[in-house]
């Protein structure tokens, strides 16, 4: 296969090498994802992308090579190229991996991480969102917004993307952002995003790391709330479940009401006691007054102050996420997988 308009067909691969090793994996029942894990998986979804027509395959440097060692062994027909942006050992260093695939060409992007992960993809993607596929694979602790799906067949589905062959294909849709802003700490501006879950927590602080205290939220909003996930989108999936496909959000407000025990981490429950559970309409404001932190798809990022408060609103303006089994029926059943051999002449 080759690209459908000539020339080079980028794929950047972001790996998150810190994803799936945090101190919430400690607190409840899930297993780490190791580094050679990573690398396995960032083979596969190599060789997939190179069978479906990828020519250049770009990487990041990070400390631990995860990406970079899993690629320079492989006897791939792709040239390689690893990205060198500066590395904090924090979640900049996802935003600036996807700034260098950007400014290296790639459109087209496959992650391994979590929602964390994927939230700093996004949010480094800005405007540009609306021009780039992306594939998420889930590596990560609490997974939504990231799927669980062999990572061969995922590079697959990413090389036909990158080609330009999925261009008609009804096989992608754009996601869903919580957008944030307002006066936090000090009264200075913010501006935020999640991909998943806003949460007001109460008695709480700005970077803990721990898994949240049931009794301390008090509402949240979700741009997906799925019955058969973990975390928070489950408090309101086993209430009124709302998938990706839907064009409204779920906000659900903490007290006395339906009772149940909801999956908070991986093996990990509490009893939780939900007052109210309402769909929203995109477009529509969602307050998020204080006293209280502000928690984005896990991370406790933003202090509201008694007196101030936080705007939150849910668009579909994030990155088009492709659906891989929907792509690899579609590329089938346009014969695209397969070409049709010439019958040999009669003697």
């Amino acid at each position: 296969m080759s690209s459908a308009g000539g020339g080079p067909v980028r794929l950047g691969l972001c790996v998150n090498p810190m994803s799936g090793r945090d101190v919430r994996r400690l607190a409840a029942r899930a297993t780490n994802m190791t580094h050679e894990a990573k690398r396995d998986m960032v083979a596969r979804v190599a060789a997939g992308a190179v069978s479906c027509g990828v020519t250049d395959l770009y990487v990041t440097r990070e400390p631990y090579r995860i990406a970079a060692a899993a690629l320079e062994h492989l006897e791939l027909s792709a040239r390689v190229h690893v990205l060198a942006p500066r590395i904090r050992n924090n979640a900049e260093d996802t935003e600036a991996a996807v700034r260098a695939f950007l400014d290296a060409g790639c459109k087209t992007l496959v992650s391994l991480g979590g929602d964390g992960t994927n939230r700093a993809l996004v949010r480094a993607l800005g405007g540009q969102a609306g021009r780039i596929d992306l594939i998420p694979l889930s590596t990560g602790t609490n997974n939504v917004f990231p799927v669980l799906v062999e990572p061969t067949v995922g590079g697959m589905a990413a090389g036909l993307a990158a080609s330009g062959r999925l261009r008609d294909a009804p096989v992608k849709r754009r996601a869903k952002v919580i957008h944030v802003s307002g006066s936090g700490r000090y009264g200075l501006p913010v501006s935020d995003m999640a991909l998943i879950d806003a949460v007001l927590l109460l008695r709480d602080h700005v970077g803990n790391l721990l898994p949240f205290d049931a009794d301390r939220i008090e509402r949240i909003l979700l741009t997906r709330a799925e019955p058969a996930a973990i975390g928070m989108s489950p408090i309101g999936g086993l209430l009124h479940p709302v998938d990706a496909a839907a064009d409204q959000g779920l906000l659900v407000r903490m007290g006395s009401g339906r009772t149940f025990r909801a999956p908070l981490s991986p093996g990990w429950f509490r009893e939780v006691s939900v007052a109210e559970a309402q769909p929203v309409a995109l477009g529509e404001p969602v307050a998020f007054p204080g006293e209280g932190v502000l928690a984005l798809d896990g991370d406790r990022d933003h202090k509201v102050p008694a007196g101030a408060e936080l705007t939150a609103i849910i668009r579909r303006d994030g990155p088009w996420v492709i659906d891989v089994e929907a792509a690899m029926r579609w590329a089938v059943a346009h014969g695209i997988m397969a070409l049709r051999s010439e019958a040999p002449a009669s003697p």
